[in-house]
């Protein structure tokens, strides 16, 4: 039997922590089907990376705030997941498929590409993919957007999309974020760290990334799934 290699396409939202426990349970299954999930969240959550120390984020202050902390299978730093305040799209391949590629430096490439595609048919030009090594910085180790990974698109030097990746014996899932707004302060202000390590974040981190705007969000997931080859 050939194996289905066109693109699944799921609307879902719903609990952050919800969400990515179905998604690490699809890349888990023996038997799989190239996918897109868009997903919207329903909550405010803090997500981890799948290596990410827990004792960066301030239990107490998130409780106040709200924000519930969530861990993802994915690797990576820290994003802060909102209703409407980000386009996150989980994209699932499996091994065989055109679309998988054994180099995990390389195998965000195509995606980054799609990414570019989709966010100029929404009117944002000038995406770049990055396709050299990881570019980690003082605070990329506790926040995505502070770093910049294979595959991940900038736009005028500002990261504009965020991408981690988990692979498994039979496919690979990719975690994508497309900020609405880039708001340093909200996420820094549930993370363990010091009035001072704060502040000097905040300033430091303003300029590294950038939003896609409210009406773009709204388009750009379909977008996205329309560019997948």
């Amino acid at each position: 039997m050939t194996p289905d290699r066109r693109w699944h396409l799921e609307c879902l939202s719903g609990d952050p922590a919800d969400l990515h426990a179905a998604s690490a349970r699809l890349v888990a299954a023996p038997d799989q089907a190239p996918s897109v999930r868009l997903l919207a969240a329903s909550s405010t959550a803090i997500v981890l990376g799948s290596a990410q120390n827990p004792d960066q984020v301030d239990v107490d202050r998130a409780s106040r705030a709200g924000t519930a902390i969530v861990r993802r299978c994915s690797g990576g730093g820290a994003v802060l997941i909102a209703p409407r305040r980000a386009v996150w799209v989980d994209v699932l391949v499996p091994r065989g498929h055109p679309r998988w590629d054994d180099d995990i430096g390389r195998a965000g490439w195509w995606l980054g590409e799609a990414w570019v595609a989709a966010l100029a048919s929404t009117g944002l030009d000038g995406g770049l993919v990055h396709r050299g090594a990881l570019m980690r910085t003082q605070w990329s180790d506790r926040i995505c957007f502070a770093g910049l990974g294979p595959g991940e698109v900038t736009i005028g030097g500002r990261k504009v999309v965020g991408i981690s990746q988990r692979r498994t014996k039979t496919g690979a899932l990719f975690q994508c974020v497309a900020l609405v707004s880039w708001d340093p302060v909200a996420l820094l202000e549930v993370l363990a760290l010091t009035d001072a390590e704060r502040e000097q974040a905040a300033g430091d981190l303003l300029a590294v990334a950038r939003g896609v705007g409210p009406s773009r969000a709204e388009r750009l997931g379909a977008a996205l799934f329309d560019h997948l080859d």
